[in-house]
């Protein structure tokens, strides 16, 4: 018997973990992967990305009952482990209701100042760096960002330059990193597999290492790993989370604590409380206003490679980001959203990501040249945009939205690079490709047990307690009303820390 079981050790999971720690509750944190192996495999691109060493085996149906396979990491520390580790704050708009060109943005019950203090001590938790000020889109804070910036690289600086010089506003990208990790030797750290790659290092700000490690060291904290939740049970009543069905290396097991904290992921957190059905809960836990698993989001997202004339010797390209786009402005009515560099490409990425090269190129001087960007746009909240579960296997049922906003984002950046003169030789000549993100890319998942004041229309209210329990929390991308325009994960750990504070404050106590 524990006091707090929480299932998932991701952004969500393992900060609740890390702020929980203190209590001096018995607390149990179930993950149904193991540890990352730290191996050489760990930067290479070809076991990566082609040969998707890290992701699950699982497959999962899209809306026209089609199986794939998704990118997603079972492992201690969940997607982080692989992330970008771009920390970005919602915007303070964000939380309010905003008109899209493919429709309405939603309302938050929450505003920016409800998290404010939580986003900050998020920054420091994960070893942010970045300036305070430099993006004209972020919420004032009186405190600089924990770690200064990350520097341009030569290259990336004259990139940074061209856009200025075309009247954008480059800032430098919020990034957690920590350069001096405890257990390290002296030596100089480089940049370089990151975005995408777990890092061999353990120098990437993920929630294994910033939150997770932390809450490890009390003796009142667990990990149970390779353990995957089947359901959550209730007491004759109903409205009390009474035990945790697991199977852990094929024995099916049963957990029990007076707290259960659900943090496995949008995606999966939906999928475990409509498994959770029963004859009282015909349409699964948690789920009296049927909206557990609707509004599924994960933006709008684009990976867009210019070749410029100039090669590209970057290590680490991910410094900076440009927000000029991401209210109404320049001569659009609506938002279009917001852009930052993605880590530097090598021939096998882009070959995994283009199917066959431009005519007199091959992969290897395609990447020698190329600088790549990521695009974001807000996905919005559809209902019928929905994660079900069918014979024991997910289902992501979804349609595109808003997609003439981050069409016109494209067209801004193609432009923008092209003012430059830099593609006008005879082999380089305007070259661009992009791929956009599909369902089985969910980085960004969101919106499936979505915040509200009001419990039928919405799964959680502003604490994260389910509406219908006494006893359950959800805390991971589920809760978002909204997704915004930038990466969720500095919201997930902020509303993680806030939620935390509040059990110790006001829950455990009693």
């Amino acid at each position: 018997m524990y006091d707090i079981i929480i299932i998932g050790s991701g952004a969500g999971g393992a900060t609740m973990a890390y702020q929980l720690a203190d209590s001096g509750k018995k607390i149990l944190v179930v993950e149904r992967g193991d540890y990352v192996p730290v191996e050489k495999e760990n930067w290479d691109s070809v076991e990566v990305f082609q040969k998707n060493r890290y992701t699950t085996t699982d497959e999962w149906l899209d809306k026209h009952n089609k199986p794939f396979r998704p990118g997603m990491h079972y492992n201690v520390g969940g997607n982080t482990k692989f992330y970008g580790a771009a920390l970005f704050r919602l915007r303070e708009e964000d939380f309010k209701e905003i008109q899209h060109y493919g429709g309405t943005s939603p309302a938050w019950p929450i505003q920016y100042d409800d998290l404010k203090e939580y986003y900050l001590q998020a920054e420091k938790l994960f070893y942010v760096h970045g300036k305070r000020g430099s993006d004209p889109t972020e919420p004032f804070d009186e405190e600089p960002y924990p770690y200064a910036a990350l520097p341009h690289e030569p290259r990336i600086q004259e990139v940074v330059d061209e856009l200025s010089g075309y009247g954008w506003h480059p800032f430098e990208l919020p990034v957690g990193v920590n350069f001096k990790p405890h257990k390290a030797a002296n030596a100089p750290y480089t940049l370089d597999r990151f975005d995408g790659f777990p890092d061999a290092a353990e120098r990437k700000g993920d929630a294994h290492l910033c939150s997770l490690s932390k809450a490890l060291e009390h003796p009142n904290v667990e990990l149970m790993t390779n353990t995957k939740v089947l359901r959550l049970n209730t007491n004759e009543e109903g409205d009390t989370v009474t035990e945790i069905r697991v199977e852990q290396d094929g024995e099916t097991k049963t957990l029990t604590a007076g707290l259960v904290i659900l943090s496995a992921g949008a995606i999966n957190s939906a999928a475990v409380l409509l498994e959770s059905k029963s004859e009282k809960f015909p349409n699964g836990l948690a789920n009296s206003s049927d909206q557990v698993g609707r509004n599924y989001m994960f933006h709008q997202n684009s990976a867009l490679v210019a070749l410029y004339t100039e090669p590209n010797p970057t290590k680490f390209g991910k410094t900076f980001g440009v927000n000029d786009f991401y209210h109404a402005n320049k001569g659009y009515e609506f938002p279009l959203g917001h852009i930052q560099m993605l880590g530097k490409s090598d021939e096998h990425q882009i070959k995994a990501d283009s199917p066959v090269p431009a005519p007199g190129f091959t992969f290897e001087l395609m990447a020698r040249h190329a600088v790549d960007f990521w695009l974001t746009s807000e996905d919005l909240p559809d209902p019928e945009n929905r994660v079900t579960v069918e014979n024991g296997q997910i289902k992501i049922s979804y349609t595109p939205n808003n997609q003439q906003g981050h069409s016109y984002l494209k067209e801004e950046l193609i432009k923008a690079l092209k003012a430059s003169g830099k593609f006008d030789s005879f082999l380089f000549k305007g070259i661009y490709f992009s791929k956009g993100m599909d369902i089985a890319s969910p980085a960004h998942q969101n919106g499936t047990t979505r915040m509200g004041t009001d419990p039928s229309a919405s799964v959680v209210d502003t604490y994260c307690k389910a509406h219908d329990l006494t006893n359950l929390y959800i805390v991971d991308g589920g809760f978002f009303v909204s997704s915004g325009a930038v990466n969720p994960a500095l919201t997930i750990i902020a509303m993680a820390l806030r939620v935390g504070e509040h059990l110790k404050n006001n829950v455990l106590k009693s």
